[in-house]
């Protein structure tokens, strides 16, 4: 029998808006203190609208040709009893961005788990959908609101007030799983679940292709919100120092709509490579911008990107060779993508499949459950965190070959962690996926 105890709704009023910390993905000094992102590394997952693959290891399990519908779903099995309640987090229609497709994704695929995976110990979820509007009083109100509504864990979908949200549902002990904060608090939580290796696409990705390339400095062009800043100012500069490879930061502010001016201070300033850090719109201005220049350099950035806006307002020329960061490779092809289309078409209404934090928000509900999927006996806040922590390591569904493994060890300093590396991918001239590697992905001990 479920139980939600009511105790549970200890309330906080005050926002976490402290900048955050980055983490270095395998070795790191003892007792160093780093800055990190919060807002775009939590995006870190290429789209692709069609095409691409997600086999990274050799095993391809559509060699034999698509599943069928009934196999990608897999058997029905159908949850029964008391719902249990789980709330989501989303910023909604932020200023920012339309996040609304994040909460038809974490509905459809709560009833695929419903109908197909038993829910949550058998259990049918229910969820309670709070909306900050990338307000960070707001999205406190939700973490308050969902600790008085008893739900007994919560999801939180991309988002640039995570740390806000997630506050008064940490101090109330209900455990949170997300994709991705860098929040040094946050990372210490033991009822926090992290699907995402905060450093891996921003620092670590660039540092590796300037080698692969032989390029001797990178300037990052940086959307100049507070969120995106603290890992490429306090972090990145040394990492860079210590791989030999120059640096420069670019602030420039969200909505600028011709960057040429300040592409030409990249033209000017020795620059081999260049990585972009933003949302596609602000991608899009940088990309322009530099072809605008003449820069002929390398040119890497974030997942978040490339969308379809972005390959039909940038040339494939400036596309070809970009190397990503990409957490679940998003593709017709892959089976990843697969089974992501068949929940969001048969549970689903008005989905972009072409939205990467869709897809995020599908990586975090169907990674809860599956983390829960031993559970028994009494379903409570403090249990549901046990039982994930108890987990063994097993694949992040629609991370294209990703494991997570939630016991605190991935880096002891950081508990909240569960997953170490993540995926690259090449685009071709069409700006669609030419490859998917796992790099750094190994594995995380019990």
């Amino acid at each position: 029998m479920s139980h939600i105890p009511k105790q549970a709704a200890q309330r906080s009023s005050t926002p976490s808006l402290r900048s955050a910390r980055a983490l270095q993905p395998h070795t790191r000094p003892t007792g160093l203190q780093l800055a990190g992102i919060a807002l775009l590394a939590a995006s870190l997952a290429f789209v692709s609208a069609c095409g691409g693959s997600d086999d990274q290891s050799g095993s391809t399990p559509a060699a034999n040709g698509p599943a069928s519908p009934g196999d990608l779903l897999g058997p029905i099995a159908k949850a029964t009893g008391a719902p249990i309640k789980i709330g989501v987090i989303t910023d909604g229609a932020s200023p920012i961005a339309d996040h609304r497709n994040d909460n038809r994704v974490a509905e459809a695929t709560t009833k695929w788990l419903n109908e197909h995976k038993s829910g949550l110990g058998g259990h049918p979820i229910e969820l309670t959908i709070c909306e900050t509007l990338g307000d960070p009083s707001k999205a406190t109100d939700c973490g308050n609101q969902l600790v008085e509504d008893g739900v007994v864990a919560a999801l939180i979908g991309t988002s640039a007030v995570i740390e806000s949200a997630w506050k008064p549902l940490n101090d109330a002990h209900v455990p949170v799983m997300l994709y991705g904060s860098d929040h040094p608090e946050l990372l210490a939580s033991p009822t926090t679940f992290s699907l995402g290796n905060p450093t891996f696409g921003v620092i670590d990705l660039p540092i590796q292709v300037a080698k692969d390339k032989g390029n001797k400095k990178v300037t990052a062009i940086v959307i100049d919100v507070p969120a995106a800043l603290h890992a490429v100012q306090e972090v990145a500069p040394p990492l860079f120092q210590k791989a030999g490879i120059g640096y420069e930061l670019l602030r420039i502010a969200p909505g600028t709509a011709d960057m040429t001016p300040q592409m030409q201070q990249i033209a000017g300033n020795g620059s081999d490579q260049v990585f972009i850090l933003g949302n596609d719109s602000f991608c899009i201005s940088a990309m322009n911008g530099l072809r605008a220049v003449g820069f002929t350099g390398t040119i890497s950035a974030i997942s978040q990107c490339i969308t379809d806006a972005t390959r039909k307002s940038v040339p494939g020329g400036t596309l070809k060779g970009m190397v990503v960061a990409a957490s679940a490779p998003i593709g017709a092809d892959g089976p990843s993508m697969r089974l992501y289309t068949q929940v969001a078409n048969t549970y689903g209404k008005d989905i972009d499949l072409s939205s990467q934090d869709g897809m995020i928000m599908f990586m975090i509900t169907a990674g809860f459950q599956k983390a829960v999927e031993n559970i028994s006996g009494d379903i409570t806040p403090a249990t549901i965190a046990s039982t994930i922590r108890a987990m063994k390591e097993a694949d992040l569904p629609g991370a294209g070959g990703i494991k997570y493994r939630c016991s605190g060890k991935a880096i002891p300093a950081e508990p909240a962690v569960c997953v170490l590396g993540g995926l690259t991918t090449t685009l071709d001239s069409k700006g669609q996926p030419a490859a998917y590697k796992v790099l750094g992905n190994t594995p995380i001990a019990g």
